[in-house]
């Protein structure tokens, strides 16, 4: 696969991430985990759990998600990734997201201090929690299923598969993005 055939995965953190491209930048003792090392770690475990993933998919409600995906029993998954704590402690967006899928985790830096997602205000009943760096993660809590109702389903898996395939193949061939909707 090309580098231009892979551009459908680059994300606003600051990074890009290429599915086949061993050349992303590692993370060292001295280098900070960014969002984009917290993304690819989370997005390796997943795949070797069957869980494919999109980056920054657009919600209905306005909302974007860092990652969304749908594992083999067609369940949807959503993760909000935090680097740093203020970010952590900060956002108050995050309840919209679980209107949109059936498990909802933190996707977090090694170093981030965890111990506030074990308070009430981010909800531990309905959270998991994993911890990534650039080479891969780990699930510390998971997160427990709360199933979609089949008609919300429906609707963002196939929002989901076609933000995918909107996404593959205007980076495959970047004369086709006038076409279409832009929702994903």
């Amino acid at each position: 696969m090309t580098r231009e055939a892979c551009q459908f995965l680059v994300c606003s953190y600051g990074g890009v991430m290429h599915a086949l491209d061993s050349n992303v930048r590692p993370v060292g003792a001295r280098s900070p985990v960014v969002a984009a090392d917290v993304v690819r770690g989370i997005c390796r475990l997943f795949a070797r759990n069957d869980i494919w993933c999109l980056p920054e998919m657009p919600l209905r409600c306005g909302r974007r998600a860092d990652l969304m995906g749908i594992d083999a029993k067609g369940d949807i998954v959503i993760v909000e990734v935090k680097v740093s704590r203020a970010d952590l402690l900060g956002d108050a967006k995050w309840p919209d997201y679980l209107d949109y899928c059936d498990r909802f985790y933190w996707g977090l830096a090694p170093d981030l201090d965890r111990a506030c997602l074990g308070t009430d205000p981010f909800m531990p009943d309905c959270c998991g929690v994993i911890v990534a760096d650039g080479y891969d993660a780990e699930i510390l809590r998971p997160a427990p299923t709360r199933k979609l109702a089949a008609a919300r389903r429906k609707v963002e898996t196939e929002r989901l598969a076609r933000a995918s395939l909107r996404r593959l193949v205007t980076g495959a061939d970047p004369h086709t993005v006038q076409w279409g909707r832009q929702d994903g």
